[in-house]
């Protein structure tokens, strides 16, 4: 089931004070490349692991019910469903109640009864479900090895932006930053 991002995140998991204090910048002529830096970071640490690391807003778009009862969510970690749809032939939304569906934060799906929910009016894309993901709305909320997996990205893009491959890519992921990440990411099925 394809993911559609909705609502970015409207902070980081690091601060722009904190990256300045890891890499040791004192004068503020480059905030902003810090601060883009820190944001695809953020995401590129996301697009690892399959987990939203600061509260977002996404949307799982189904073409019907899985006959299990249950759709795996990606990115993690659930929090809430926001809405549920069905769209019909003529893409107008039919609101389905979405205090049916259960969060098994555990495993990351969305469990449902499906025998107690209106068919999709439409073949393709017919489900809509909005939900909010991620472990909480500030840097304090994310797991620290997580935010040092931002940190040490943002250092060492930083510390080879103008550099261009000599004998190796600096675009590869260090491998401090991949083994800090092997225990939160999520597996595909």
């Amino acid at each position: 089931m394809p993911s559609i991002l909705l609502e970015p995140p409207e902070t980081e998991p690091v601060t722009l004070d904190e990256a300045k204090a890891f890499l040791r910048v004192e004068h503020d002529d480059e905030d902003d490349v810090i601060a883009a830096l820190i944001a695809s970071a953020r995401m590129q640490v996301e697009a690892q692991t399959r987990r939203a690391l600061i509260t977002q807003e996404w949307r799982i778009v189904g073409d019907g019910w899985p006959a299990d009862g249950f759709f795996v969510v990606t990115p993690a970690p659930l929090q809430a469903v926001v809405a549920a749809r069905l769209r019909d032939a003529e893409g107008a939304a039919h609101v389905v109640d979405h205090e049916r569906f259960m969060i098994d934060a555990a495993t990351a799906r969305l469990v449902f009864p499906p025998w107690s929910l209106p068919a999709p009016l439409r073949a393709a894309a017919g489900i809509e479900i909005d939900m909010r993901v991620g472990y909480g709305d500030g840097p304090a909320d994310v797991p620290e090895p997580l935010r040092h997996a931002v940190r040490l990205l943002v250092s060492h893009w930083y510390d080879n932006r103008g550099l261009v491959a000599i004998g190796q890519s600096v675009a590869l992921m260090p491998g401090t930053v991949a083994a800090l990440l092997t225990q939160y990411r999520a597996m595909s099925i």
